[in-house]
């Protein structure tokens, strides 16, 4: 049987294909302010990351992680980061090919599954870059490990997050109506992968705020910024409901406990 994330890799190509706002790369103009230092990227849909959550790029060694599409890479890149980008979309990581080619840059492209052992040394990166995502796997305290292991002591994690509430409902049109439980998981209910299988869809994950805050303090990371955001849906906007999280850890000196 085919593994659930290659399913969902299947899936987001041909969402890319289709035009998905979260694979279309930037554009050149966009590299060219870079260049002048004027950039902005986001973790979450709407909310840009303050450029305080960041480190110093020149020579910095930068993982984007599930961040293939080249909407952060490249201008990292740019900026002077030591960027390495690993996703297990090929036409995410394909994009990243293409705009390296056209603004002239090196980047380390890595096809992986992020709910693997990753494949990168202890204390490779300085910073990690790992936009919504984890609501395509099922265990995120494993990606909260390998993170903490592959980061610098000292190193920077920047992650956003769904925090549940998108899976609750299948629209927000008015009035709202509860159409799951949570947690959502289809690996564990026959009738809703049955849902998601006959609507071409991709198998996603709802998790608690145990799972991704508390995971990441669990892990060893030490939470230093965070922010809620919406979702880019003008009713989830005008309703006020926010729908994601986005969190800056500091890789702490304690060890793994999860």
């Amino acid at each position: 049987m085919e593994n659930y994330t290659e399913i969902n890799a299947k899936a987001i190509d041909r969402w890319v294909e289709g035009g998905w706002e979260w694979g279309v790369p930037v554009s050149a103009e966009e590299c060219a302010k870079a260049r002048r230092g004027e950039w902005n990227v986001l973790l979450t849909p709407t909310r840009f990351v303050p450029k305080d959550w960041f480190l110093p790029m020149s020579g910095l060694k930068l993982l984007g992680l599930a961040s293939g599409g080249a909407q952060q890479m490249p201008l990292f890149s740019i900026l002077g980061a030591e960027c390495t980008v690993m996703d297990l979309s090929d036409r995410q990581l394909e994009s990243e090919r293409v705009v390296s080619r056209r603004e002239d840059y090196s980047i380390n492209i890595v096809k992986a599954d992020m709910t693997k052992h990753f494949p990168f040394e202890d204390g490779a990166f300085d910073l990690i870059f790992h936009p919504v995502s984890n609501c395509y796997i099922e265990d995120v305290y494993h990606v909260w490990r390998e993170c903490f292991r592959v980061l610098s002591p000292g190193g920077t994690l920047l992650a956003g997050m769904d925090n549940g509430f998108n899976f609750l409902v299948d629209s927000y049109e008015r009035p709202l109506v509860i159409t799951n439980k949570l947690p959502f998981n289809p690996l564990k209910n026959p009738e809703l992968m049955k849902k998601l299988t006959d609507e071409d869809n991709s198998i996603q994950f709802s998790h608690t705020f145990d799972e991704q805050i508390g995971g990441q303090i669990k892990a060893g990371f030490v939470i230093t910024g965070a922010y809620e955001d919406f979702d880019n849906d003008p009713g989830a906007i005008e309703d006020g409901i926010p729908s994601y999280w986005a969190t800056k850890a500091i890789k702490g000196g304690v060890t793994n406990v999860i």
